[in-house]
């Protein structure tokens, strides 16, 4: 098998990861060095800096061999599928190239399972140090840290990479027992530890000396599947939260489950992924890391689950009514963030604009509220939109109608000029 060959299995194979963002990567242009972390091949896929910029990388697997039997996994070990490895001189050759025909700016590095952890990390260890030392590659790399590595095989890693990630997979240690028994809690939380400690270490290194080694600057990530267990949404949050107050994360990333395999523990083939339910996992996240909320806030043992008819800050909105109106002339900043409608930029846009005077409800749009769902929940100098008279049940109704490109419609039916009315 020829690299290109090599190349088109091993892309098609790692399609399943999602958590290939590149956002806080800062490693800037260097003497002597070839790229950096500013700036339709198969394997190239799109993604988003921290300021909004879209970055191309190459997505790609050392190798799918593996010797785990995941049974949501496409690349298990029982699969019969077409398996392929790039030796480390292929896999730096090929990135490098990539490089200088302007098809990708970085490196999004994960792997199945060759031989052993330890025996997988060493293969990509050493073509990242071919990357780095040999070629001089001074580009975004996203390392994928194998659960079981050795320690010190996770740290020499985190000096070649920009970001490493742990894939936790699965939101229960009963959901990993029975669909992953290879793999266990500890063998996954272990390295995220590590890597949270040893990053900490090396930004007090450096404020000491200038010139220390980056351990992993960009931070970790993690992803796990949504859709494959029977783990609600509380949990699955619940889980977040942890990982984002224990661990330090950069990001938490979840994939609707793609039913690729047969098992009689996973949904068949023909159930679509839940996308949607995807979407509103997202939409908390974000809720949590910006906007000061918490898992319990959001959902509990009552209602362990996202309504998919509204968004998670309109469907909590929509159970604390006590808390509104908002006012927009004397809220706090924490407080305008509650408001559906309100969102980072804003809500510092209301708190720069109300102090060269007060502001009106026709002023909001302008600051870039989305008054649709805004109005409801916030007054100006102490007035609503105009007309505006609603019950609950008719707030519910307006939110799911603002809601409502995002959710399944039906299927649209071709029908022909004599077709009949039934």
């Amino acid at each position: 098998m020829d690299v290109l060959e090599k190349l088109t299995v091993l892309t098609d194979a790692a399609k399943y990861d999602a958590a290939c963002t590149s956002s806080g990567g800062n490693r800037r242009a260097k003497q002597g060095y070839i790229g950096n972390t500013s700036t339709s091949l198969a394997g190239c896929c799109h993604t988003f800096s921290a300021d909004g910029r879209c970055v191309t990388l190459l997505k790609v697997l050392m190798t799918n061999r593996c010797v785990y039997d995941c049974k949501y996994c496409v690349n298990r070990r029982s699969n019969e599928t077409r398996r392929a490895a790039f030796t480390p001189e292929e896999l730096a050759d090929l990135t490098v190239n990539f490089y200088r025909r302007n098809y990708i700016e970085g490196l999004f590095l994960s792997s199945g399972v060759l031989r052993s952890p330890d025996y997988t990390t060493e293969l990509m260890i050493r073509a990242l140090r071919l990357l780095r030392e040999t070629y001089r590659f001074n580009g975004y790399i996203h390392a994928k840290a194998i659960p079981g590595t050795a320690p010190e095989l996770v740290e020499q890693l985190g000096f070649l990479a920009d970001r490493l990630s742990v894939n936790i997979e699965l939101p229960s240690e009963t959901g990993l027992k029975v669909l992953a028994p290879d793999k266990t809690k500890r063998a996954i939380l272990t390295p995220m530890r590590q890597i949270q400690i040893r990053n900490h270490q090396s930004r007090e290194e450096l404020v000491k000396y200038r010139h220390a080694p980056k351990f992993a600057p960009a931070g970790q990530s993690t992803q796990l599947i949504v859709g494959a267990t029977a783990d609600n949404d509380l949990r699955i949050l619940r889980l977040t939260q942890g990982l984002y107050d224990r661990y330090h994360l950069k990001r938490v990333f979840y994939s609707a489950y793609v039913p690729t395999v047969e098992h009689a523990l996973l949904p068949a083939k023909d159930v679509k992924p839940p996308l949607l339910r995807e979407h509103r996992l997202y939409q908390a996240d974000w809720l949590l890391r910006f906007y000061g909320f918490r898992a319990e806030e959001l959902l509990d043992e009552e209602q362990p689950d996202f309504d998919p008819r509204v968004d998670p800050k309109c469907s909590w909105a929509i159970g604390h009514l006590s808390f509104f109106p908002v006012e927009v002339n004397t809220a706090d900043y924490e407080s305008l963030l509650r408001v559906p409608g309100v969102g980072v930029t804003s809500a510092r846009r209301i708190l720069a604009a109300r102090r060269t005077g007060p502001l009106h409800i026709e002023n909001l749009q302008k600051l870039g509220v989305v008054m649709k769902r805004a109005q409801y929940f916030l007054t100006a100098s102490g007035k609503t939109a105009n007309g505006l008279r609603f019950t609950p049940d008719s707030l519910l109704r307006s939110l799911i109608a603002a809601e409502r490109p995002l959710l399944p419609q039906p299927p649209m039916e071709q029908l022909s000029l004599f077709h009949s009315a039934v």
